[in-house]
This record gives structure tokens, sequence and C-alpha cells, in this order.
């Protein structure tokens, strides 16, 4: 992701007109291409069950998985070597910003997604125990009849009575820690919800690099393949 995200910025440092359509280049990018086809898979096995079906007799959704994050990534990185810091193509221009963009949605839904889904099974657990552990407090001893009866005679008479009885010990903090778990679920809930969003820009960036990369395929062969 540092890699992905900085090396576009080496423009400064160093420009390279004429690799792009070189051999090495031309190469690199097909590679690239190659690549991110390989994402694929995963996108069809995930919305479509039959192709679930068919696929889970020889390859397991995890392993398809690995391939479209892997594959998502380098493709990324050799497409910016075989742009080589060139951004006079507006076309170019525009997939390398929705590669980068696809990417960085894709890391999103990929880690912090699954941390925030795991932190929040987490606390769910830890509520249920702290609520078994107060269910399980020793209940505060009964008022007798003679000091149910004394109360009354007390409020009668405007005579304060006694203090109410403590409560079991550890009750308190149990308390407390229930109230922090129950808001800490409320607000991870919400940015799982929040970040769960991210899944459909993910797709619509997708299904976007896709496009513009064969309007930048189609181009480049119009306009004529140096290398060939």
């Amino acid at each position: 992701m540092a890699f992905l995200l900085l090396f576009p910025l080496g423009y400064v440092l160093h420009v390279a007109p004429r690799f792009p359509g070189s051999l090495v280049g031309g190469v690199i990018g097909v590679v690239a291409a190659v690549l991110m086809l390989l994402t694929l898979p995963y996108v069809v096995v995930k919305h479509v069950k039959a192709a679930e079906r068919w696929t889970g007799r020889f390859v397991s959704k995890p392993t398809l998985l690995a391939l479209h994050v892997y594959a998502g990534v380098l493709a990324p990185i050799l497409g910016l070597v075989h742009a080589a810091h060139k951004f006079g193509s507006p076309v170019g221009l525009t997939l390398t910003g929705l590669v980068l963009l696809t990417v960085l949605s894709g890391f999103v839904g990929r880690y912090l997604l699954a941390q925030t889904a795991r932190a929040l099974r987490g606390r769910r657990s830890e509520l249920a125990s702290l609520q078994a552990a107060y269910l399980h407090l020793p209940a505060p001893p009964a008022p007798t009849a003679a000091a149910v009866a004394l109360s009354r005679w007390k409020r009668l008479f405007f005579v304060a009575g006694e203090p109410p009885a403590p409560p079991p010990d550890g009750a308190e903090a149990l308390a407390a820690a229930l109230a922090d778990t129950e808001f800490a679920i409320r607000a991870e809930g919400a940015t799982n919800r929040l970040l769960s969003r991210w899944r459909w820009l993910h797709a619509v960036l997708g299904a976007l690099v896709y496009l513009v990369l064969l309007l930048h395929i189609a181009a480049a062969i119009y306009f004529g393949l140096r290398w060939l």
C-alpha cells in the first residue's frame, strides 16, 4: 500500500516517455492486465452460486480470495512500472487514479472491516460474560417486618431512615464495565456499518477500472504497438 501510494510521486525524479511503448514496457503492461483478469474469478464465485458450487470441487473460496488480493496488488504495481511516470495520456492518468482508489478501498474492506468485525465479536462475548457475572451476584438481604415497620414510622414523623444497604462487592465495577462495553459495541457497530459500504465503492471502482483498461488497450492497438 505504501509503495502504491508513493510510487506515482517518482515522476518528480524520473520520466521515461518511450518506456511504456517499448518491448519491456509492453510486456509488463500485458502481465499487469492478465493479473487484473485473475481478480475476476473470486468476484464471479462470490456473487454467482452456480459458479461457487462448480469451482468448489477444484479450488476453495479462500484460495480465490487470496488470488484476488495478491493479483489485485501486484497488477497495479506492474501497471505503475509500465506507465514509467508518463502522465501525458488522459486515459492512462484516469486508469492510474482508479487503480489506486480500487486498491485502497479493497484494503479497507479486506483488513479494516475484518478487524472491526473481529473486535465486535470480542466485545459481544465480553458483554455476555459480564452479564452472567452480574446475574450471579449475591442478592442483598431482605428487610425484616420489624425493620419495615420502623422505617414507615420514621417517615411518618419525618425522621431520617437508615441509609440504603450497600451493593454487593464488585457490583459497581461490573455495572460500569457493562455500560462501557455496551457503548463500545454501539460505536464499533456503527463503524462496521460505515466500512461495509466500502464494498460497494470497491465494486464500482473495479468495474470502472476494467472499462478504462479496455479503452487503454484499444487506444494502444489503434495507434499502433511500436514494439511489434
